[in-house]
């Protein structure tokens, strides 16, 4: 149960980060398109107080700090697994744990910058190092699906990496290219793919009613830590990897839906509407007209 708990909140946090960042984003854009420039934060809109105006990096490095903490705790479970004395899962999660603890250092030092003069820290090296820790967090990912037990969790893994891998792109784009307002507003639908997928990974792995047909959760492992399940025939653990090939295009899809909706409610609220990239010509008078037609036909006859 405490697995599935965490996982509901990483999706909680990242679904609410990734929505927060796209209507910020999409509104900056759309409010000045020419002076448009990417933000690594957004603070809180009407808010007089200097703390909520930084809301939303409080919760972030409240989130970061109960993530960490649960990672470097799982590391410490005591589970009779299949792999003898010394579990893999106790690595990967303390490699989990050290990347969530990097993105905490970098959001506490987004937060002095924006509150203090103590660390100036400017746009392009911050998404730099965001670049960097998403790509270790790829890596971490990418090994830990290479040496699970479960067949599930192993392609959730998998999953999950490659999505660490877009966001990791997106970053070193906005590092070389500020402007660019189509990676910004792909960082923020990574960031909602991401807590989509934690939530399917949870309830695949944690939730019978979520398990696909020909696996199961192993009953001698207490908290599902690893190996929490188990494909017993090569075509149900086939199977059940199509299936969530399956379910994560729909993710894809649904968040997709969700930045032209976030597009299209913010573009009304703002009030500008737009039809291609042409923007119409000022009206002339009627006497101004007729007075270039008539100096157009002087010039001819002359």
């Amino acid at each position: 149960m405490a697995a599935l708990i965490s996982h509901i909140f990483s999706s909680s946090a990242l679904l609410s980060l990734g929505l927060y960042h796209l209507i910020c984003t999409t509104r900056n854009h759309l409010k000045s398109p020419r002076e448009y420039t990417v933000k690594p934060y957004h603070p809180f809109p009407l808010s007089s107080s200097p703390r909520l105006k930084h809301l939303q990096l409080y919760l972030l490095i409240f989130s970061l700090l109960i993530a960490t903490a649960h990672q470097t705790l799982t590391s410490t479970d005591s589970d009779p697994l299949l792999k003898g004395s010394t579990p893999v899962h106790r690595f990967s999660s303390l490699q989990s744990s050290a990347v969530l603890f990097l993105f905490l250092i970098l959001s506490f030092s987004l937060l002095l910058s924006e509150t203090t003069s103590l660390l100036p820290f400017p746009s392009d090296l911050f998404f730099a190092i965001a670049s960097a820790i998403f790509f270790l967090q790829f890596s971490v990912s990418s090994s830990s699906a290479s040496v699970q037990v479960s067949d599930l969790q192993a392609k959730c893994d998998s999953v999950s990496a490659r999505v660490s891998a877009l966001s990791s792109l997106l970053c070193l784009l906005l590092a070389c290219q500020p402007k660019l307002f189509v990676a910004d507003v792909g960082l923020g639908a990574s960031f909602c793919l991401q807590g989509l997928w934690a939530l399917q990974t949870g309830l695949t792995l944690y939730v019978e009613g979520f398990i696909p047909e020909g696996c199961h959760r192993l009953l001698d492992v207490v908290s599902g830590v690893e190996g929490s399940t188990k494909c017993d025939l090569e075509e149900s653990r086939l199977r059940a990897v199509a299936i969530l090939d399956l379910v994560f295009v729909i993710h894809v899809l649904f968040v997709v839906v969700i930045v032209m909706v976030i597009y299209a409610v913010v573009a009304k609220t703002v009030g500008i509407r737009r039809f291609g990239s042409y923007e119409a010509l000022p009206n002339l008078q009627l006497g101004d007209s007729n007075h270039v037609q008539m100096k157009s036909i002087a010039g001819t006859q002359a």
